[in-house]
């Protein structure tokens, strides 16, 4: 017997495939080893890394009654990371309270449910989940509070994230870095720039996942100067550009207008995903180099990743702001029959201002009237602004300027251009839109840009030689 279960051991650490799991539960069967909880309970592990609908099957028709709690534990974690399937993991573990005469959740069982609860946004229920560590006498576990502590945050209770923060009693690196990326997700930035502040003050060295976060609120603060300052650190340290965090740098000098830096590091990542690509992708289309854009999509491609929905967004954008109409029109096809991608409202918008741009009037009425839904306000805008412009308002649809004027009635922009487009098409109803726009009291807005001055609020709160001291 002993040599038997040392050879299943082995074919345990080997197994990879289903077919090869389910050959390994046929020998348990015959060796009525499938009772043993230790075999039982791996071979939850192994059917788990391969297919989790196999493994619930042999969960749930387990020898063993109630089921070991490592298999609770291991299904509990497995459908926790599987995106469409966490609400299972909460689900599982009221099962397992069930079993409270027999079993009871370890602290290995609640981090992987707190990590579902933050996911499905159910903040009531990692409440609840809280208290019971409480009371299970893991309230001082690490890991467990780590996962709470990104559980509130992604929830919006940052309140709670930074109360459960300066009650712990041993916090680690992963600890600081949860509760500034709490405060990022929540908006919050200025805090999370300033707790990482207080982190270099208690001498905690930051890590990959710290700088990713203090990246993303300079981009949301529209700070350049702190994030140049976290470049520079990163450089002085030879810290290798992840992709994760070579691509959160990518997108700060992307957003901040710092085309060539953003150029740089993207080629300095050495393994670029998908998100990479499309950031560079969106900045080349944003600074009107959409021939470059497209390039590098077509690059993208030949390197053997596949465009997502966003992907195909950021290039018909680029196509659309250069009137490259063949090539949009190309790329459109190419995302519905190749990559069967569903267009969204942000790809018809696309190629209704592609057509619009080209004078294509009526080819861009088509695909308003193709669309599975009604046009949004940026649409019919585009398209009428696309008819007064070419003089094409003959046989428009007044249906159209009535869903303009319904979906936002406070924009007295919207009522001018309704005017000009009605004046064009010879209707009458002139002098009722401007007596509409009288009753509601609209004005149109004159045009005007905003500048951000040195010594402003935003240079008051954040001053560089302040925050990032490393």
């Amino acid at each position: 017997m002993p040599m038997i279960w040392r050879q299943i051991q082995i074919l345990f650490q080997l197994s990879l495939s289903k077919i090869s799991a389910e050959a390994l539960h046929s020998l348990l069967l015959k060796s009525s080893l499938d009772h043993h909880e230790y075999f039982f309970s791996h071979l939850i592990l192994s059917a788990a890394s391969t297919s989790l609908h196999h493994a619930r099957k042999l969960f749930d028709n387990s020898p063993i009654v109630p089921p070991p709690l490592f298999a609770w534990n291991t299904l509990i974690k497995a459908y926790s990371k599987t995106s469409s399937a966490q609400i299972h993991s909460v689900k599982l573990f009221l099962e397992l309270l069930r079993t409270s005469d027999v079993l009871k959740p370890d602290k290995f069982t609640y981090p992987f449910v707190i990590k579902a609860c933050g996911h499905c946004l159910m903040l009531r229920v990692g409440e609840s989940v809280h208290s019971m560590v409480f009371k299970a006498g893991f309230a001082s576990d690490l890991h467990v509070n780590n996962t709470l502590l990104t559980m509130y945050g992604g929830c919006g209770a940052v309140e709670f994230s930074r109360r459960l923060f300066d009650e712990m009693c041993e916090r680690d690196v992963v600890s600081w870095s949860s509760m500034i990326a709490a405060y990022v997700d929540c908006k919050l930035d200025l805090d999370a720039l300033r707790l990482f502040k207080y982190m270099n003050m208690v001498n905690e060295k930051p890590n990959l996942v710290t700088f990713v976060s203090l990246l993303a609120a300079c981009n949301n603060l529209l700070n350049i100067r702190i994030g140049k300052s976290i470049h520079s650190y990163l450089l002085v340290n030879g810290t290798e550009l992840h992709v994760s965090l070579g691509t959160a740098l990518l997108n700060m000098y992307a957003k901040s207008g710092h085309l060539e830096e953003a150029l740089q590091i993207f080629n300095t990542i050495n393994k670029k995903n998908l998100q990479s690509w499309t950031v560079m992708i969106s900045c080349l289309a944003d600074y009107g180099r959409g021939e470059e854009a497209i390039s590098l999509f077509t690059r993208m491609e030949e390197a053997g990743l596949r465009p997502d929905s966003m992907s195909f967004s950021v290039v018909l954008s680029a196509c659309s702001h250069r009137g490259l109409l063949d090539k949009g029109q190309a790329l459109f096809d190419k995302m519905v029959n190749v990559y069967n991608i569903i267009p969204t409202m942000q790809h018809y918008g696309c190629m209704v201002d592609l057509f619009g741009r080209a004078g294509k009037i009526e080819e861009a009425y088509k695909i308003i009237l193709s669309m599975p839904f009604e046009p949004n306000s940026v649409i019919i805008r585009s398209y009428l602004s696309a008819c007064k412009h070419h003089g094409r308002a003959l046989s428009l649809d007044k249906h159209l300027i009535q869903l303009l004027l319904k979906t936002e009635p406070n924009v007295g922009a919207n009522y001018l251009l309704a005017t000009a487009i009605s004046s064009t098409s010879g209707c009458n109803g002139m002098d009722n839109m401007r007596n509409a726009m009288k009753l509601r009291g609209l004005k149109k807005v004159p045009g005007s840009s905003w500048v951000h001055a040195p010594g402003g609020d935003l240079e008051a709160l954040v001053k560089t030689e302040e925050i990032i001291k490393i």
